[in-house]
């Protein structure tokens, strides 16, 4: 996906099912599309475990406004 495209208003968020497990958020589209083009080397790691994790360490992804400004 082209970075240019991607509003950063919303964020993708992974919640910790275990309270000693980090959380994951990433800039995303209003339907949950992440732009893993424009992502540095660790942040696309965090992506892709997050993702690998779903339902074992983090919850299934929620599409949320972003938190950052």
């Amino acid at each position: 996906m082209n970075a240019s495209h991607v509003s950063h208003a919303y964020e993708l968020r992974f919640n910790a099912l275990f309270e000693d497990r980090r959380s994951f958020s990433f800039p995303c589209d209003a339907t949950g599309n992440v732009d893993m083009d424009s992502m540095g080397e660790r942040a696309l790691n965090n992506y892709l475990y997050a993702r690998a994790m779903m339902g074992l360490e983090v919850s299934w992804p929620d599409v949320r406004p972003s938190t950052a400004h």
